[in-house]
């Protein structure tokens, strides 16, 4: 581990588990100093204690539902009252379920997008304000490569993370003058409890074994590019050259994801 991180203070939305933990920790394993959000708190507390361990710094703990502003805007006001500046914002909280969209619940849909739309965009104000007014910071929006090829049974899932990409590519754009960079991060398939949720019966996980990525080396990659001017990381190189083809030939992309990708 370096200390390219030394001083440098992370925020980490959904650091509970999956690919927020392995941010987390590898920030931690830099030498960074560790913001952890998410609703477990017990989870965020041990955590917290391996960060330290791994960073010889204290980690801040603020469990937080991040599909409510409330919570949201009252650990903001903890955020800046216990740290002296933040440097990278990464909103990894999110969460979506597999089902056709006909049958699926119109406040499962609701719900997403709270969560992984308007509680992302929320906290991002908040905090891209602060960053504005020190003139520097980067924020990491986690998208998904589902934002950019559709497959079946992730209508409201798809939609909710091709909104973030898109509200990504805008803000990017209207903090550039401000000297403060954004990122956007769309991986594929990653071992994660994401799937507890998402696909119950497990068919998923199992037909889309192959794409699967570990949480531990997508955290890699997005802290390398911590304070680069990358704008946008897709993972892994497969399916970004997939969704590449699919801008270019949608109609071939629609029946190509019919019959290899629509495996839910």
């Amino acid at each position: 581990m370096s200390d390219s991180l030394r001083n440098k203070v992370v925020v980490v939305t959904g650091a509970s588990s999956g690919i927020g933990r392995s941010i987390a920790l590898e920030s931690a394993g830099r030498g960074a100093t560790v913001v952890l959000i998410a609703r477990n708190e017990q989870r965020l507390n041990d955590i917290a204690a391996e960060a330290k361990e791994l960073s010889g710094v204290n980690a801040f703990v603020f469990p937080t539902d991040m599909g409510k502003s409330d919570e949201i805007e009252d650990t903001f006001k903890k955020i800046i009252t216990s740290v002296k500046h933040i440097d990278f914002l990464v909103n990894c909280a999110g969460f979506g379920k597999f089902e056709t969209f006909m049958d699926s619940s119109m406040q499962d849909a609701t719900n997403m997008f709270q969560v992984n739309v308007l509680g992302l965009m929320y906290f991002t104000r908040l905090i891209g304000r602060v960053m504005m007014e020190e003139k520097t910071g980067q924020i990491v929006n986690f998208g998904s490569i589902a934002g950019k090829v559709p497959t079946t049974k992730s209508a409201a899932y798809s939609a909710s993370k091709a909104a973030v990409i898109q509200f990504s590519n805008v803000l990017r754009l209207e903090l550039m003058p401000f000297g403060v960079k954004v990122m956007t991060v769309n991986p594929g398939p990653v071992y994660t409890n994401f799937f507890n949720i998402a696909d119950k019966t497990g068919n998923y996980v199992k037909n889309v074994e192959e794409f699967m990525l570990d949480p531990d080396d997508v955290a890699w990659q997005v802290v390398h590019y911590f304070g680069s001017n990358k704008r946008e990381l897709n993972l892994p190189i497969s399916l970004a050259v997939a969704a590449k083809l699919y801008n270019l030939f949608p109609a071939i992309g629609d029946k190509l994801s019919l019959m290899f990708a629509s495996r839910k």
